[in-house]
């Protein structure tokens, strides 16, 4: 497609809908209509362009589109994500098989933890992308992204809204570097902003039990009371939340792990006199479940900032655990046993900081 020259509107043609396209301070910008693709309505989308045009040049631009927007625009534009998609997943209830059904409510849980009942805004998608890359295999996320193709598509056909912001969005697979750690210092910058803050001083323990055992977000939001001995001295890991629902391991097998005595005495802090045995240790702000997307987009993020922390996704602190297991000269066996981890895998994936893995010799 040709680049937009700097302050032109072109008038496209998606799908039998009027879009409009132009580049503001460097990034490209497109707006829907509403309105079908026929003569009446491209005089019209006309205007409409010689206006955006006219403001950019005369520095009077709207970055909000609301000036350019008729009303009738901007109300269908509020649909909610995840109201949209669950229209689409019931309309193709009847056409798709049930695995790939399966796949459309799995999608339903991911923009509910993103989104909530907002709608999709224009800087959402590429950041919504990026938050399933995070957490899913390039394939799988690719093939998300081209259910919310459909989706918004068939949503634009049945007069919900005007605008899909996920026609255009690609994704590559380019090599990546191995994530890297959070050092000692990042891990205490990390704690102290968490403590220190009005907002999300709650996470605290959350965020040093995660960092201090290396389990899984999984592990940790489905973590109950019941789960640790009297003296929380060790932990049961075998049950997990994700996505709104209580399940098994992602492996499917259960371990137990002795805690460190910092950690026993943190958590038995934690422990209400009258403790509920199948109550959360960690609970939501609100008192049920974590939610993994709030606290990724909002507390996690914004601490990090705030203590110059280069950001890496919350799940790093299981990478983080396992990287200064060893480094600390602890045994893959043992560290595989804490966390989880098929022993194998651990190997392939950390042979640089295993201390006792074989080191070719000098035979030359």
């Amino acid at each position: 497609m040709a680049r937009t020259p700097k302050g032109e509107v072109s008038i496209e043609n998606i799908d039998g809908w009027i879009r409009l396209r132009w580049r503001y301070q460097g990034q490209r910008k497109t707006m829907s209509l509403g309105l079908r693709h026929d003569p009446v309505n491209l005089a019209v989308a006309q205007q409409r362009a010689n206006q955006i045009h006219l403001d950019i040049i005369s520095g009077n631009y709207d970055p909000t589109l609301s000036k350019y927007k008729s009303d009738r625009s901007q109300q269908l534009q509020a649909i909610g994500a995840v109201d949209l998609f669950k229209r689409y997943s019931e309309w193709k209830v009847k056409q798709v098989q049930i695995r790939t059904l399966e796949k459309y409510w799995g999608l339903v849980n991911w923009l509910k933890e993103y989104f909530g009942d907002r709608a999709v805004e224009e800087d959402d998608a590429p950041e919504f992308i990026a938050y399933l890359m995070e957490n899913l295999a390039p394939r799988t996320a690719k093939e998300r992204l081209d259910l919310l193709d459909s989706a918004w598509l068939w949503g634009i056909e049945k007069g919900l809204l005007t605008d899909n912001p996920w026609a255009d969005m690609r994704l590559r697979n380019p090599p990546q570097q191995k994530r890297k750690a959070f050092t000692k210092d990042e891990v205490q910058g990390i704690l102290k902003g968490f403590a220190e803050n009005y907002y999300y001083c709650h996470y605290t323990d959350y965020v040093r039990f995660k960092l201090s055992t290396g389990c899984r977000t999984g592990e940790a939001n489905g973590l109950r009371w019941r789960h640790l001995n009297e003296n929380c001295t060790v932990v049961w890991f075998g049950e997990t939340h994700t996505h709104g629902q209580f399940k098994d391991t992602k492996t499917g097998k259960a371990r137990e792990v002795k805690l460190s005595a910092s950690l026993s005495k943190l958590l038995r802090s934690r422990m209400p006199a009258e403790v509920d045995p199948d109550s959360l240790v960690f609970p939501g702000p609100e008192g049920g479940p974590m939610t993994e997307g709030n606290f990724s987009k909002r507390a996690w993020r914004k601490v990090l900032e705030a203590q110059a922390v280069t950001y890496r996704i919350p799940y790093n602190t299981r990478h983080t655990f396992i990287s200064h297991a060893l480094e600390a000269g602890m045994s893959p066996v043992e560290v595989a046993a804490i966390t989880g981890h098929n022993l194998k895998t651990l190997y392939e994936n950390y042979a640089g900081l295993i201390k006792t893995h074989p080191t070719t010799p000098e035979l030359f």
